[in-house]
């Protein structure tokens, strides 16, 4: 795979009579992560969905890899995106296997059946998540962490330039979520992810999108925009940005501020925590 570009210009998207997102933009850079952060009900899965095709804008516009979203056609459009979504099918009567094999769907005729190169990929996405052992086990019979990784293989498999992914980390214990986002920094491709641990998003991605009431509240590298300011203005927490001492890579921490006028609970720290 190698990455392409993904962008979005003054999209809007109208609920029910609720506009969920207005004048968003959007853009990610071939090859690099990009993960849409902001508080629950500030538009990220929206956007995602507007972007990948799922929920049409009322306004603005969407383009993978030079296409745009809404004047292509499906099949096109899943032969150069793959998307990883929160909600988890049943799937009944599908095993891991067969999952993983649908993502070889876009680049074979209808009922045609697997080559030995489709085979040949359909493992290599399996061994490279971590599920192979699973493959010929119920998708239904998987914990929810499980049938994540069995997603994201599916997504590698079908072998798009451009994968995005709408909190990929729920249902997954620490390690996952870490094995996760480290292949994900390792992957040939454009990744778009909505995610909510904002340390996550400061430690793996090279852009950052901040959502706040349905807007863009502030885009850029993530040091220089998910700053103390913003945090406490957007999300409404104190925050500083320190090197892990594990890693070596930033993260940050965070905490509800004091009430005004309360005594600091450290002199030595710039930024007062509470909790």
């Amino acid at each position: 795979m190698t990455g392409a570009a993904v962008r979005a210009q003054g999209l809007r998207v109208e609920l029910a009579g609720h506009t969920i997102i207005d004048a968003v933009d959007l853009e990610a850079a071939p090859g690099r992560v990009t993960a849409v952060v902001g508080p629950n009900g500030s538009g990220k899965s929206t956007l995602l969905r507007a972007i990948y095709r799922a929920t049409r804008p009322s306004a603005g516009t969407a383009h993978i890899a030079g296409h745009d979203v809404w004047r292509t056609s499906a099949r096109e459009m899943a032969r150069i995106r793959a998307v990883v979504t929160q909600h988890q099918g049943a799937a009944a009567d599908f095993t891991v296997g067969e999952i993983v094999a649908m993502g070889r769907s876009p680049h074979k005729k209808y009922l045609q059946p697997d080559s030995r190169r489709d085979r040949a990929i359909v493992l290599a996405a399996m061994d490279r998540v971590g599920v192979a052992e699973f493959a010929d086990r119920a998708f239904t019979e998987l914990s929810g962490g499980e049938r994540q990784r069995v997603l994201l293989a599916r997504a590698l498999a079908q072998q798009a330039p451009v994968i995005l992914l709408d909190e990929p980390t729920n249902h997954l214990d620490i390690h996952a979520q870490l094995s996760l986002l480290e292949l994900l920094r390792q992957l040939d491709a454009t990744i778009v992810l909505a995610i909510h641990d904002l340390s996550h998003a400061l430690t793996y991605a090279d852009h950052v999108v901040v959502l706040h009431g349905g807007r863009v509240a502030a885009a850029g590298a993530p040091a220089a925009t998910l700053t103390p300011a913003l945090l406490l203005e957007v999300f409404g927490v104190a925050a500083q940005v320190v090197d892990n001492p594990v890693t070596g890579r930033p993260c940050l921490l965070t905490g509800l501020p004091q009430a005004a006028g309360a005594a600091p609970e450290s002199s030595g720290s710039a930024t007062a925590f509470t909790g």
